[in-house]
């Protein structure tokens, strides 16, 4: 940390290397989840390690174009993301209406331990229904 001024994160590329699958491969691609809990896991400790360090992190890929993503990665602790101009519209809807401690508190503890059935956006919709966030 002492030698960046900064991190970047490519969620896209970070998926992509942590299940060793091409996710533009249609054989694979729907084996692999990004908010699932190894690269949610990933991504929090990321940003951990930026905080601690007294380093911005910044987010960019598909991840961030969706709200469901663009939810997580709040709760993860992101505050910069780079997304694409036609998801600008949903992805600052759902967040003009977030209580960004709300979706930390629920995730934080999902991801250090993973729901039986392993997955957490279920637990991220029901979050976003309860709160009248459109996803």
């Amino acid at each position: 940390m002492e030698r960046v001024d900064f991190l970047s994160v490519g969620s896209n590329d970070l998926v992509q290397f942590l299940y060793a699958a091409d996710r533009g491969n249609r054989r694979v691609a729907d084996r692999f989840d990004p908010l699932s809990p190894p690269v949610l896991r990933a991504l929090l400790q990321i940003v951990e390690r930026a905080k601690a360090g007294g380093k911005p992190v910044s987010l960019c890929g598909e991840l961030a174009s969706k709200p469901i993503g663009a939810l997580a990665l709040i709760g993860l602790g992101f505050r910069s993301m780079s997304l694409t101009p036609s998801a600008l519209g949903a992805v600052k809807a759902m967040l003009i209406d977030l209580d960004a401690s709300k979706v930390e508190a629920l995730l934080r503890p999902l991801v250090e331990n993973p729901p039986a059935d392993g997955t957490i956006r279920q637990s991220l919709e029901a979050f976003a229904a309860a709160e009248g966030l459109q996803l």
